[in-house]
């Protein structure tokens, strides 16, 4: 099959262009972009696209502005445009991963700037093979294995199924040169030892169809991936309660899917919340301990997301939830308590035909029998509480046996009259000042939703 032909497929099969796009395509000099030029070139007219290059130039080479030169001379050639960006590559880690970093951000930019669609690049199927041993090599999991995928946002690859020794004689019989990086053949490099010393050993030694092995692999392990995102994400719909920034999940009902679906439940709930962090071993680890009996009492991180476990419930959030912060109480009147998306409302009635209020958000208290001042404030390390019926509490232990989340904790309103604690917000009434037949005034405390007018006095 011509490979026109043959690219046509592949950009139909994965969908990566409709016709009509602008799509910027990057080319380096290598053989593998320059084809990938070429090939596009020749399709532009057809489906109506609209090819812009850029070169992104490391500096990492002393030939690297040789290179630019040789891009912006083949898209003259070409009658295509050409961008150079020059870019800083961080030396301090990982130099691949910097320098794909730094390259990634200089596409991403020059497409928003000249509205590209499409961001083309150049992996072929040998790219595919080597990505998948590499990771194999290194321990991966399926989503590993799954290799590069064809199509990842706004970014395509025409090349993925094509084989790198059919490229280098469509280019010559093009009559277009390419340039030779020496750092492609640098063995300090894995992906180098991987493509120059492991997979040829695999082709002589053991099957000469290694690198088509390894394709099939991927697209296997894609599928397989395919269908557990999407399982996924339909639980990941139907479970999560989403909140300001934060997605709360029952954990009885995360423990009862398989191990592999709840692990990609919270990776994805992660991820909308804005985690880009990769899914390695370390992150396995801790989405599993999410599951464990008992669960962790450890917060951990995934990217910038926070997953935390607390009785039934596990949280992800990009921050914890604002505390209650300290106000006096006005008696009568209204105080609002924004941080917690309520209001305390206090009124003062007499106590002829009142009714005790019996609703968890509504309490009573003998208004001459109540100590001042009265204030709302969060719990405080070593709070203690006498309950109504006159048993002393630690206030810790009573918002654990309710229940209560963790991150909640510090946002339950606590009630105290001249530093007595007379109420725990829709939990427990202390006490202090009960209401009885010789009461002649009544404060009656309500927690209230904070768009809830208030009541009349």
């Amino acid at each position: 099959m011509a490979l026109r032909e043959q690219i046509e497929r592949t950009i139909r099969r994965h969908a990566m262009l409709a016709g009509g796009e602008t799509v910027l395509v990057a080319v380096s000099g290598g053989a593998d972009s320059v084809a990938l030029l070429h090939l596009l070139s020749g399709l532009a007219a057809d489906w109506r696209l609209r090819l812009h290059v850029l070169h992104v130039d490391h500096q990492l080479r002393a030939e690297s502005a040789a290179d630019a030169d040789f891009v912006r001379a083949l898209g003259a050639r070409l009658g295509i445009p050409v961008d150079v960006a020059t870019v800083a590559v961080d030396r301090r880690g990982s130099l691949e991963a910097a320098a794909r970093s730094a390259r990634y951000a200089a596409l991403e930019a020059c497409a928003t700037r000249i509205g590209a669609e499409r961001i083309a690049l150049g992996h072929t199927a040998d790219d595919q093979a080597e990505t998948v041993l590499m990771r194999l090599v290194q321990g991966a999991g399926v989503r590993g294995l799954s290799g590069i995928p064809p199509v990842r946002g706004a970014i395509i690859r025409p090349l993925i199924e094509l084989r790198r020794s059919a490229l280098e004689p469509e280019l010559e019989r093009a009559g277009l040169a390419w340039v030779e990086d020496a750092s492609n053949r640098d063995p300090k490099f894995l992906r180098n030892r991987i493509r120059h010393e492991l997979l040829p050993l695999l082709s002589d030694s053991y099957n000469p169809e290694i690198a088509t092995a390894l394709v099939r692999l991927s697209s296997l392990a894609r599928e397989t991936v395919g269908a557990l995102d999407r399982a996924a994400e339909a639980e990941l719909d139907r479970l999560a309660v989403w909140g300001d920034r934060a997605a709360t999940l029952r954990l009885e009902a995360l423990r009862a899917l398989p191990r592999p679906v709840a692990a990609e439940v919270l990776r994805q709930a992660a991820a909308r919340l804005g985690s880009r962090a990769p899914l390695r071993a370390w992150a396995h680890r801790g989405l599993k301990r999410v599951f464990a009996v008992p669960a962790p009492r450890r917060p951990f991180k995934l990217g910038g997301v926070t997953v935390e476990v607390s009785g039934a419930l596990a949280r992800l959030a990009t921050a914890p939830p604002p505390t209650l912060i300290e106000r006096a109480v006005v008696v009568p009147g209204r105080t609002e308590l924004p941080e917690i998306g309520q209001a305390l409302e206090a009124r003062l009635v007499g106590a002829d035909a009142y009714a005790i209020p019996r609703e968890s958000g509504r309490v009573a208290f003998d208004a001459d029998g109540l100590a001042t001042p009265l204030v709302v404030r969060p719990r405080r390390r070593g709070d203690r509480f006498v309950a109504f019926g006159g048993v002393e509490r630690r206030l810790k232990t009573l918002l654990i046996e309710a229940k209560v989340p963790r991150w909640e904790r510090g946002r339950v309103p606590v009630v105290e009259a001249g530093g007595t604690i007379v109420w725990i917000g829709r939990l427990r009434r202390g006490a202090a000042a009960r209401v009885t037949a010789r009461t002649r005034r009544v404060i009656e405390l309500a927690l209230v939703p904070l768009a809830q007018p208030a009541r009349p006095q």
